[in-house]
């Protein structure tokens, strides 16, 4: 599908977007926010559900990425009232724990937020901005750094799995001692503080997630009893779709990280792309099909893939029936197809926010995002700093 520049935004393009004013597809952002509290004093202060979240700058996402977190966050925000706060964070500073290229992060950044928006995030109704910009993250980060548990920390198995470490491993071992930063190790401390931030009352998270939030919880209750009752703790919102899975290696999730393109399925590939690594995708040479994620990982991997982008809302069980006469070949074309199918209008969308017409556009919905998530910070701060005992004299 061709966008001309500067025509009007196509009617499939509009979904996620109802509130947005007038940007080249007849709206436009203002600097200000109508939502701000600084403008309006009748809005309120203490909406009765704060939900936040946040995804790293990794580039354009991929299937795993969409189906288990993106996907969720819009319809989240779909069925939200307008008593909940919503706030989405790109949160860069957690892609500087390992080695990184400032240029490609840059990039990627851009990527990220082009992704959210073309998935169907409203920045009207959702906070989108990036984590760097507001500076009372890594000020509440601290704070938290003082009641937060090194034991607690040496538990967990994010920095071990990022240094490709045993999860036994100790912080007293010589490789441990080598390889360990500070920033991979401490860094679910700034996670607690991108969510208590803002109060949070619910996070959305994968299941790999759950610990950290866990981590956030006890960070909350360690300042509470430190300072005095101020921040609550989070409530977990497990994402209903389990892990997506290689494409080359069935047993592991689908990530970046892995060296084979073919892999995953990232939301901006090609018709011809999408067919090629579905093509390539591991199976096995059992005659038939049956869903059993166990005994046939690869299989079952492409039936789920199968369920959540049909367009039809068909369930595993209702694809396994309906393919099941069909040879492993014919099987990966329907299983194209179907992707093929449920990314097109994604895609499209992407692309769409990702051209150079569309770069102040992003510029001014990241810098308002930037805005209001800065004020509702600077609120819980200043009230932070007088229960700590470092506000002004």
């Amino acid at each position: 599908m061709h966008i001309a520049q500067g025509a009007p935004f196509p009617n499939l393009l509009r979904r996620g977007f109802p509130q947005l004013i007038a940007h080249p597809f007849e709206r436009r952002l203002t600097c200000g926010w109508a939502l701000c509290p600084r403008l309006h004093a009748s809005s309120p202060s203490s909406p009765s559900r704060v939900i936040f979240s946040g995804i790293q700058p990794t580039g354009i996402p991929h299937l795993g990425n969409y189906v288990g977190a993106l996907q969720q966050w819009v319809k989240i925000q779909d069925s939200a009232t307008s008593a909940t706060d919503l706030l989405f964070s790109i949160v860069d500073l957690h892609a500087m724990t390992l080695p990184y290229d400032q240029a490609r992060l840059r990039l990627q950044k851009r990527q990220t937020l082009a992704a959210l928006l073309a998935v169907g995030l409203d920045p009207q109704r959702s906070t989108i901005f990036f984590q760097s910009a507001v500076p009372a993250h890594t000020e509440l980060m601290w704070i938290l750094s003082c009641t937060a548990s090194v034991g607690y920390l040496s538990r967990m198995t994010q920095w071990k799995s990022k240094l490709a470490m045993s999860d036994n491993v100790a912080l007293s071992d010589p490789d441990t001692k080598a390889k360990l930063k500070l920033g991979l190790f401490s860094y679910p401390v700034l996670q607690s503080a991108d969510i208590l931030l803002y109060r949070a009352t619910h996070v959305p998270v994968g299941h790999d997630q759950v610990q950290h939030l866990e981590f956030a919880r006890e960070n909350a209750k360690n300042f509470n009893t430190a300072h005095g009752h101020f921040f609550p703790e989070p409530q977990t919102v497990m994402s209903p779709v389990k892990r997506i899975m290689s494409l080359k290696d069935p047993r592991v999730k689908m990530s970046k990280s892995h060296e084979d393109m073919k892999s995953r399925i990232l939301l901006n590939d090609t018709p011809d792309s999408i067919r090629e690594k579905i093509k390539a995708a591991l199976t096995d040479s059992i005659d038939g099909l049956s869903y059993d994620p166990i005994g046939r990982p690869g299989v079952s991997n492409l039936l789920a893939l199968m369920s959540y982008l049909d367009t039809s809302h068909r369930s595993v069980v209702q694809i396994t029936a309906e393919c099941q006469g069909l040879s492993m070949r014919a099987f990966k074309d329907e299983v194209a197809k179907t992707l093929i199918e449920g990314l097109t209008d994604l895609r499209e969308r992407y692309d769409y926010f990702m051209s150079a017409a569309q770069s102040q556009y992003l510029q001014e919905v990241v810098r308002a995002g930037n805005e209001k998530a800065g004020f509702k910070a600077d609120e819980t701060m200043i009230l932070v700093r007088r229960m700590i005992g470092v506000d002004q004299l």
